[in-house]
């Protein structure tokens, strides 16, 4: 299709990216970073059923990536806000780090650590889905709560609390909201460049991962109920994914943008194939290296006009009065860190800290540890509405689809308003484009399309 007549460079853009561009980026982002200080104190407290005064909170994250960085700032930010205040219970918030390196065997292994020796009163975190519902039958069998922050697949409690509610009610999640809901939202966005652009033909792509099944399952039918039509489709493999042929099948299409679902997969090859070829489509939806804060310069400007779906919208609107305080707070204290991200803490630093922020008033409304009362303590998350800084957190309760995880805010006409959309523009600003009421600018055009 294409490039207006130009011929895509790939050759130029894969050297780019695998290359000097590759290595900058590794480097901005930290990967293969090692050296992360240690959060808290290690001594046990050798209780049984977590500490009766304060809080102690297990914080498992891969902390070789700026996600998990970002989220252990954030989760050490709340026990600060928590402690300057009137701590929990007579005590103080302790955060103690541990390490999943992305590794299912890993995060159990560091799991029964900090179950077993350091007796923690709850566990917040997780990144891959994979990892996630490795962990489920650990905590659940130590009646230990475990508050998932980063990642998204419903079976983590559709298939767990939803089946077995008393043996899985320990497990919550504050925040991103799940897959299916992150589905129905991303329709609605496709609904929005549709009236925009009129695009209405696309080419669907997504991890081969169990985050993406409910995009598989649900987005062809939500798109068709919005005349949009899904002209390509592919499930690529995380370790090996050959955007070169990708490319080059969809530019044989009459795509107008590119929907991908990308946790896994860095898509930065495929974005610098992209931007020097200048395919006549765009490129949406959900790419979690894309939410890095400094990715418009790691990418040395290929990001420009890449749009991402990421909780807390990177703090660039005010999604509640909570919001841009919480990322300027992060700035004035990480701005200068040695490892990133610096400027924001991504998606999973937003609902660690409002998970945190949680759990301390539920402690101190029961007087007791989450661990004290495993009923005790869900019933009062399930009576939670809190501010946050990514939104107003309500969990659904045991008879529903999803049990424990994040309600989805609508608007007025039934939309999906908690799973903002950010698009880089100009020279390198962040711009909130979906929904409405967070937006900052209108979603833009790549430039060569117009």
């Amino acid at each position: 299709m294409v490039n207006n007549g130009r011929t895509p460079r790939e050759s130029a853009s894969n050297a780019r990216i695998s290359g000097v561009g590759r290595r900058s980026f590794l480097k901005a982002t930290g990967a293969g970073a090692t050296g992360v200080a240690l959060a808290g104190c290690l001594g046990g407290n050798g209780g049984d059923e977590g500490s009766s005064e304060g809080l102690k909170v297990g914080h498992i994250g891969p902390m070789t990536s700026p996600l998990g960085v970002g989220s252990l700032r954030s989760a050490n930010m709340a026990a600060n806000v928590v402690n300057e205040g009137d701590g929990v219970n007579g005590g103080e918030v302790e955060i103690v780090e541990g390490d999943t390196e992305a590794s299912a065997s890993q995060a159990q292994a560091v799991v029964e650590e900090l179950i077993q020796q350091e007796n923690v009163d709850m566990l917040v975190g997780v990144f891959a889905s994979e990892v996630a519902l490795s962990l489920v039958d650990l905590t659940a069998d130590n009646d230990v709560p475990l508050l998932v922050t980063g990642s998204a697949s419903p079976q983590v409690t559709r298939d767990h609390a939803g089946e077995n509610y008393d043996k899985y009610k320990n497990i919550f999640r504050p925040g991103p909201i799940n897959s299916d809901l992150q589905a129905e939202a991303m329709a609605g966005y496709a609904g929005y460049l549709k009236d925009l652009h009129d695009w209405d033909q696309v080419a669907f792509l997504r991890d081969n991962a169990a985050w993406t099944t409910s995009f598989e399952e649900l987005i062809p039918g939500l798109l068709s109920e919005r005349d949009i039509e899904i002209v390509y489709e592919s499930a690529l493999s995380i370790d090996s994914p050959d955007v070169g042929s990708v490319m080059d099948e969809i530019s044989g299409t009459d795509a107008d943008y590119i929907l991908r679902f990308f946790a896994h997969i860095d898509g930065s090859s495929m974005l610098g194939t992209w931007h020097d070829g200048q395919y006549d489509f765009g490129i949406e939806g959900i790419h979690v290296t894309g939410m890095f804060p400094g990715y418009f310069e790691a990418s040395q400007g290929a990001a420009l006009y890449e749009t991402t779906a990421q909780t807390g919208a990177a703090g660039v609107t005010d999604i509640t009065e909570k919001t841009v305080p919480f990322v300027e707070s992060y700035r004035e204290q990480f701005g200068d860190a040695e490892n990133p991200p610096n400027q924001a803490p991504m998606y999973m630093g937003f609902t660690t800290y409002d998970a945190i922020n949680i759990v301390s008033e539920v402690a101190n409304e029961n007087e007791e540890s989450p661990r004290g009362s495993i009923d005790n303590f869900v019933d009062s998350m399930l009576d939670v509405s809190h501010t946050g800084v990514a939104g107003t957190i309500e969990f659904y309760g045991e008879d529903s689809d999803y049990p424990h995880d994040l309600k989805e805010t609508r608007n007025d006409q039934g939309d999906i308003v908690n799973y903002p959309v950010t698009q880089w523009q100009g020279d390198g600003s962040l711009e909130c484009v979906y929904p409405e009421q967070y937006r900052t600018a209108d979603h833009v055009m790549p430039e060569w399309m117009r």
